[in-house]
């Protein structure tokens, strides 16, 4: 029987502090709590900076993790086959220097993979179809010399293979230096300072049930004890009550003090503007490295196109 007993204690030592919290809960759902506990408007005015801050880490993921994702600008209608995937433009443009025939330019063109498959991206996509528009060119030009626009789709398809390669280089460097970051921020850092908020409602529903249980509220007891005692013990019994309700307001404020550290810690931490400012450097790269490419491809196109003009003014004197 002492055994029972002992085990009945444990079980109402456990169970009561999260049953009265339950209650005072759904107490104050349905308005029925007499008084609830405030929190300081400083606290308050932290937990709404904190919501806030998760808003804004949950939308700029949202956007930001496309670039986890290699085909984020590959266009859906392109069907491109395996043999098209199976090398790259440099490694094609090679092979198609060594060719003497138009069908050892095709093998050239469907040569087998060396690697994994190429990049799907949109630049790489371009590329590819530049390099086989230039062959198809190629292959049906019959006059003196190169066709210019085929010189151009060629030397367009290298210079558009290294824009999807820098695209890549872009991605990874987001990847690890601004959405690892933010993800942390979000899944660690704030998820601390929610637990710590979630404790101080927890105190502070235990504070108040523990409050209205010193006023004469109903209490919490196994089947078959009573919840009052008359007499003396109802005495020690308001004594007991007044050391809870002090136990239970230190409790409120230690849990209170601790979430306003680690709230302000979440806040004012400089990894999230470090990581967004490791974002725009990683797309600021990418754009330098695409406009120097570009730019050097540019003067060569136009060069090919006022020769071209030439020798078109040139047939037509005769």
């Amino acid at each position: 029987m002492d055994k029972f007993q002992a085990f009945g204690k444990n079980i109402s030592a456990t169970f009561t502090p999260f049953a009265a919290r339950t209650q005072q809960y759904v107490k104050e759902q349905l308005g029925q709590a007499e008084d609830k506990t405030q929190l300081p408007p400083d606290y308050i005015e932290l937990e709404k900076r904190v919501d806030a801050l998760k808003q804004v880490h949950t939308k700029m993921l949202q956007v930001t993790s496309q670039y986890t994702h290699e085909a984020y600008d590959y266009p859906t209608n392109i069907r491109e086959s395996f043999n098209d995937l199976g090398r790259t433009v440099s490694e094609k443009v090679h092979l198609l220097s060594s060719a003497t025939s138009p069908a050892e330019a095709q093998q050239a063109l469907t040569a087998p993979p060396s690697a994994k498959p190429q990049p799907k991206t949109f630049s790489h996509a371009i590329a590819r179809a530049s390099l086989a528009s230039s062959q198809i060119l190629s292959q049906d030009h019959s006059g003196a010399g190169e066709d210019p626009l085929a010189t151009a789709l060629e030397k367009y398809a290298i210079a558009s293979e290294k824009v999807g390669e820098a695209r890549l280089a872009q991605d990874a460097q987001i990847q690890s230096r601004f959405l690892a970051g933010w993800s942390t921020t979000l899944n660690t850092n704030i998820m601390f300072a929610t637990r710590a908020r979630k404790a101080v409602e927890n105190a502070r529903l235990g504070l108040d049930a523990t409050k209205a249980k010193a006023k004469g509220g109903p209490t919490f007891t196994l089947p078959g004890h009573s919840g009052r005692m008359d007499g003396m013990e109802d005495e020690a019994m308001t004594e007991e009550a007044r050391a809870m309700v002090e136990q239970a307001e230190d409790e409120f404020v230690g849990q209170t003090e601790e979430a306003v550290g680690v709230m302000k810690n979440v806040l004012d931490t400089p990894e999230p503007l470090r990581n967004l400012a490791d974002l725009i450097a990683a797309q600021l790269e990418y754009h330098k490295k695409a406009y120097e490419i570009l730019s050097e491809l540019a003067p060569v196109v136009d060069q090919l196109q006022v020769e071209q003009e030439v020798r078109r003014h040139d047939s037509s004197d005769f």
